[in-house]
């Protein structure tokens, strides 16, 4: 009989899981859930911990008194926001509306997916079409074809939605196949690309978080972008990233098992020393169990060269591996995950403090992205279930 192995957590792992609850808001069954724990595990943690859920400064602070305006005044500035509002409204619509330009058909379709949106007066003024018109084309009992369009629609909706708009066509495609439809994926896109569903993107930046100009001994490139693993903990990629805060740069030094690209270990601090990196390696330690052998590949930053980062490695049987100097393409998978992480969380973000950055980056991975989402390396399956397959 197969048995399953228990689960190894790190204290920054429970002190991240509880401080999501504390700040969340959310019940620990929620959360729980989320990150793939039995709800007495965490309630457990939250205890232990003695977590509680205080309101916020702002929900504290006291509301001010305005002084109101004159009946007048009043009256004028009531008038001018509605026709700001009808402005503005007009606006989003012209903006979202590639339909104008197409025939009336489709622009009543614009104003029936968008009625709830804006009054439908204003969007035939908007369109030039006639709301009788509309009415009557509305009243019309849809062909076959557009009614199971509009269920594919709703599904599409709903996946992009659970998956906060993270997902492109291509993971909608495979997350409604697993879910039982047939549509092919360039139906999928078509209606995507006609209702402005699209996935979120990312804003380029680029900060040096290791650097190379150094003395400390280099190990051979063993991978050779040879990115394929026949098996779990046979190879790791490590390598460090940043986030902007209003407090600074929070940096984060992850870990990834390049079989199923889960990512094993994880760290997040102020600063880059060499305990940052340390810090994420012993958790992959701890929490797989690795056997002697396993290569672990990073670039030729000071870090990863560092007597401690070595010494580390050799007490677990590890065999380092290095990129070639200055290149990002020797450990393309991490890089990959970094652009994802971004992408889909941190450009979409505004932190004000680096423990409001850590506790979004800690769902993201362990709650999203090691968990639920489908990753195209591996069949558009989630890590956790590339790795279950190898059990």
């Amino acid at each position: 009989m197969e048995t399953r192995q228990r689960r190894s957590f790190t204290d920054d792992y429970k002190r991240q899981a509880v401080d999501l609850v504390a700040s969340s808001g959310r019940s620990i069954g929620s959360v729980a859930k989320e990150l793939g724990l039995r709800d007495s595990v965490l309630r457990r943690w939250v205890e232990l911990r003695g977590a509680g859920r205080e309101p916020t400064a702002a929900a504290r602070r006291p509301t001010t008194q305005a002084t109101l305006p004159s009946a007048d005044h009043a009256a004028e500035i009531a008038r001018l926001q509605r026709e700001n509002e009808r402005l503005r409204m007009e606006r989003d619509i012209l903006k979202k509306s590639i339909a104008i330009f197409a025939g009336v058909p489709m622009r009543f379709r614009f104003i029936e997916d968008r009625r709830a949106d804006y009054p439908v007066r204003l969007m035939c003024d908007v369109l030039e079409v006639s709301p009788a018109g509309y009415y009557a084309w509305r009243s019309r009992p849809p062909s076959r074809r557009t009614a199971a369009n509009r269920e594919l629609l709703d599904d599409i909706q709903q996946v992009h939605r659970d998956n906060h708009g993270r997902y492109g066509s291509p993971r909608i495609h495979e997350e409604l196949k697993a879910q039982g439809h047939g549509a092919s994926r360039g139906r999928i896109e078509r209606l995507m690309r006609h209702h402005g569903i699209r996935a979120i993107m990312a804003r380029p930046r680029r900060v040096r978080t290791t650097d190379s100009r150094h003395d400390l001994p280099i190990a051979p490139n063993l991978l050779d972008r040879n990115f394929i693993a026949a098996a779990p903990n046979r190879i790791w990629l490590a390598d460090i990233t940043y986030v902007e805060t209003d407090q600074g740069w929070l940096y984060l030094a992850t870990v990834m098992d390049l079989y199923s690209r889960k990512i094993v270990g994880w760290a997040m601090e102020d600063h880059l020393r060499t305990d940052l990196p340390l810090a994420a390696l012993k958790m992959a330690i701890a929490v797989q169990r690795p056997g002697p052998g396993l290569i672990h590949h990073s670039d030729r930053g000071v870090q990863y060269a560092s007597a401690d980062y070595r010494k580390m490695i050799q007490s677990a049987g590890l065999r380092a591996s290095m990129s070639r100097k200055g290149n990002c393409y020797d450990n393309a998978p991490m890089e990959s995950f970094f652009h994802t992480l971004k992408t889909e969380l941190v450009h979409h973000r505004h932190y004000a403090t680096r423990e409001e950055a850590r506790r979004d980056i800690f769902a993201y991975i362990e709650g999203f992205y090691n968990r639920i989402r489908r990753h195209s390396a591996i069949g558009y399956i989630s890590p956790i279930a590339m790795e279950l397959k190898a059990a």
